[in-house]
Formats: structure tokens, C-alpha cells, sequence
């Protein structure tokens, strides 16, 4: 995921903060609601783009959405409302998410499937991961009907691709040859 230098900047300054008044953890959370929530949520992507939205209804909206947030998780959004930059506010929490699980020498693990995995194959997964990374893990599950069957695992700059998709593109590049 390629994320924006003022968003890593902006997450560099809030995990500063949080890491000060020991509240890392619980504003790792709260990114992570957030990116999830914007993730999901078109109309919250458009309303926090939208340049006909003015700065105090966006303040308004980001406090009334996310009102169970931490303070410092409060303070963001009027920065990037104050500096007109709330079309980033999902960047800033990817990043700060990543900078967390560094600081916390883990890293991130992708694992995009077809359908929902069980419980004993993502332990077999996490395992694996662990395995490549050398280090903690956690592990993010992507649900992706078009890659049909099979899993893509990504740790770090490494990347498993194990998907039906995958495979058929190989037979594809194979006899065009």
C-alpha cells in the first residue's frame, strides 16, 4: 500500500503524541475503526473529499462518527480539518497502524482468500507468516471473490500468490507462448 508523505507525517506526530501520554495502544484502535469505517463507507469517502463541504461540518461529522475515540484520536481530526486535509484521514490511520505494530516489532501480515477461512487454517497461516517475517505477526484477512480459490499471503515485501486466479493466468502466459 503506497500512502501519501503528509499522511505518514501526520501519523508520525499522533503516534508521538499517544506514545507520550501512553494512550498508543487505545488510538491504535481507534485507527483502526476508522480506516475501517471510511473503508466501507462511500459516502463517508465522498463527504471527506468533497471541497463543497465546509471545514466546520466535517469537524461536526468526523466528532459525531467517531465520537467514542480518544481525545488524541479528536485532536487529528481538527488538524486535518484545520489544515484542509481530511481527504487523508484514511492514510493517516493505514499509517499509523503500521508505524504502531513497528514500534511494537510486529509487522502486518495480508491474507486475501476467496471465502472465509477457518480458525485452524488461519493458524496455519499466522504460522507461516511468522515463518517469513522472522518476527510477530498479526494478521489482516481480505475476503476477494475474484481470486476464485486459493489464498495470496503478503509479509512485508513478500508475497505468497497460491489463487486459482494466479494459476490461470500462468496457463494463460503459457500457451500464448
Amino acid at each position: 500500500m503506497r500512502l501519501s508523505r503528509a499522511a505518514s507525517r501526520y501519523a508520525k506526530a499522533i503516534l508521538s503524541l499517544a506514545v507520550d501520554k501512553n494512550e498508543a495502544a487505545a488510538v491504535n484502535e481507534d485507527m483502526k475503526s476508522i480506516l475501517a469505517t471510511i473503508s466501507n463507507n462511500k459516502d463517508l469517502r465522498n463527504f471527506l473529499t468533497s471541497p463543497l463541504v465546509n471545514a466546520e461540518n466535517k469537524r461536526a461529522g468526523l466528532r459525531q462518527i467517531f465520537k467514542a475515540t480518544n481525545g488524541i484520536s479528536m485532536s487529528l481530526y481538527d488538524l486535518l480539518v484545520d489544515n484542509k486535509r481530511t481527504d487523508i484521514l484514511s492514510d493517516v490511520a493505514a499509517s499509523y497502524i503500521i508505524l504502531f505494530e513497528e514500534m511494537n516489532q510486529r509487522e502486518i501480515a495480508t491474507v486475501t482468500t476467496a471465502v472465509e477461512i477457518s480458525p485452524e487454517l488461519e493458524q496455519k497461516v499466522l504460522a507461516k507468516a511468522k515463518e517469513l517475517a522472522g518476527k510477530e505477526v498479526s494478521l489482516e484477512k481480505i475476503i476477494d471473490p475474484s481470486i476464485i480459490g486459493g489464498f495470496v499471503l503478503r509479509v512485508g515485501d513478500r508475497e505468497i500468490n497460491a489463487s486459482v486466479q494466479n494459476k490461470f493466468g500462468e496457463l494463460k502466459r503459457t500457451f500464448a507462448n
